[in-house]
């Protein structure tokens, strides 16, 4: 999949083609069939496939001391749209200045100027322009003027007819509910980044831990969890089932939200690697313990749990 960081310019074999359009925080259920419509018009029409997206998300321009919500932070998101096929993806730079063009100046300078789009879809709470004021009825009702087919996608709703959103999983992940994130997403919810150098604690005593820092990650609840986690190599990363634990380590009176990750039978050096750590399931929440021996008790008790959920979900 081709990334550009501007929408004109584009070479000739990714213009005229469909567009997906929207923030796709998450890359969820509902994203997915917005943008699969654009690859199912792609496919009819013989036309390029791509997705239009914004960074940072618009939600941390205009709330800067907004708490972390990411559910797919940049490199997550393409990742994922990536899998889905699409051709070439477009990530415009969010900015004031951006924020300042009308929604009918982008149409036409974006999407018909630099995609020359056939196609466009989005889904139907998605906005854009100036103040939001770009919509799915005014694509309709510019696309007849300006020669391209648009559609929006009604809201896609889960098995017990409830609207699949990224509010509903972040609450979900909030409320220590991974497996209905999952449901809502698709997949596993993942936590990825770079195994921080830490102080080594776990290896003293017996359960070594690859340690990522939580940036603008939606944070879900602090606690125990059963995970499975793979160094970063796209299809191929290889899954290790483990535990870990989110939160702040009151025994040691840590003081950063850290995430943890213990893997089972693995011995391998992976300093500075990419991790990417799923959450199957919560064990339990966070606590302080009087002393290592205490903990480490606990910790081979969670170990067993996670080993049985895990167990669970291989058959």
């Amino acid at each position: 999949m081709r990334i550009y960081r501007h929408y004109y310019d584009l070479p000739e074999d990714h213009r005229h083609g469909a567009i997906a359009i929207g923030n796709f925080d998450g890359v969820h259920r509902g994203h997915r069939e917005v943008i699969n419509q654009a690859g199912k018009y792609s496919h009819e029409q013989g036309v390029p496939w791509g997705v239009l997206t914004f960074e940072p998300h618009p939600r941390m321009v205009f709330n800067p001391d907004e708490p972390p919500f990411r559910i797919t932070p940049f490199h997550t998101k393409a990742r994922h749209i990536e899998d889905m096929g699409v051709e070439f993806l477009v990530v415009l730079h969010f900015d004031g200045e951006l924020a300042k063009i009308t929604a009918e100046d982008f149409v036409e300078q974006v999407l018909v100027g630099g995609f020359d789009a056939s196609y466009v879809v989005s889904g139907f709470n998605f906005s854009f322009g100036h103040k939001g004021a770009g919509n799915t009825a005014l694509l309709r009702e510019m696309s007849d003027k300006l020669g391209f087919t648009t559609n929006g996608i009604e809201e896609v709703l889960d098995d017990d007819g409830e609207i699949i959103s990224s509010t509903r999983i972040r609450q979900y992940l909030a409320e220590a509910r991974p497996r209905d994130a999952a449901q809502l997403l698709g997949r596993w919810f993942e936590i990825e980044g770079r195994i921080s150098l830490g102080d080594q604690r776990g290896r003293t005593i017996g359960f070594p831990t690859a340690n990522i820092e939580l940036d603008t990650n939606a944070r879900p609840a602090i606690g125990v969890y059963a995970i499975r986690a793979g160094l970063d190599r796209g299809p191929d990363t290889v899954w290790h089932d483990g535990v870990a634990n989110l939160g702040y380590r009151p025994t040691f009176d840590g003081d950063k939200y850290l995430l943890e990750a213990h893997l089972f039978n693995f011995d391998q050096d992976i300093y500075g690697a990419h991790l990417r750590v799923a959450l199957v399931d919560f064990i339990r929440p966070e606590q302080k313990f009087d002393g290592v021996e205490e903990l480490k008790v606990q910790i081979k008790r969670d170990c067993s749990q996670a080993e049985k959920i895990l167990a669970a979900e291989n058959n």
